[in-house]
């Protein structure tokens, strides 16, 4: 799918929760290292001690990022995406990764109020259970749910 097909009808909405999904330049896994995974994260829990999102859950796989959230008071969809990608790539350039981080765009899906905002959160943390990274859920280190 092209960026601009990702962007038809795209629309920002304060305290609305969406389930955005951004994969790596090349799908590169290059959350399989530690150090870059946790470099990612803290800007994901920057981004949430900001204001630009309160973060309801998330999972960052090898090669590309889970996260729900709901969106702060006068920031958009556009703005959290590249500031926590423009941040992130920046980190972890600093370890010492000089390839593209990630790839242009992301995928988003604004819950509807009839979807349940925990169910979404059980479904996303249990992605690396599905892709066989591990046994259980609870097993991987690279995710966080407010609930779970």
């Amino acid at each position: 799918m092209s960026y601009d097909n990702l962007r038809k009808g795209r629309c920002s909405l304060p305290g609305q929760f969406y389930l955005v999904t951004t994969v790596t330049a090349r799908r590169a896994p290059l959350f399989a290292d530690f150090a870059t995974a946790r470099c990612a994260i803290g800007e994901l829990r920057r981004t949430h001690d900001l204001g630009s999102v309160a973060s309801m859950a998330w999972v960052l796989m090898p090669d590309h990022l889970h996260w729900l959230f709901q969106l702060g008071e006068g920031f958009t969809l556009a703005k959290v995406m590249q500031g926590f990608k423009g941040r992130s790539a920046r980190e972890i350039r600093r370890l010492g990764e000089h390839r593209e981080i990630w790839r242009r765009g992301y995928h988003d899906h604004a819950l509807r109020a009839e979807e349940d905002v925990q169910g979404v959160a059980r479904y996303l943390v249990a992605n690396p259970s599905r892709a066989g990274l591990v046994l259980r859920a609870g097993d991987y280190p690279h995710w966080d749910a407010m609930w779970i």
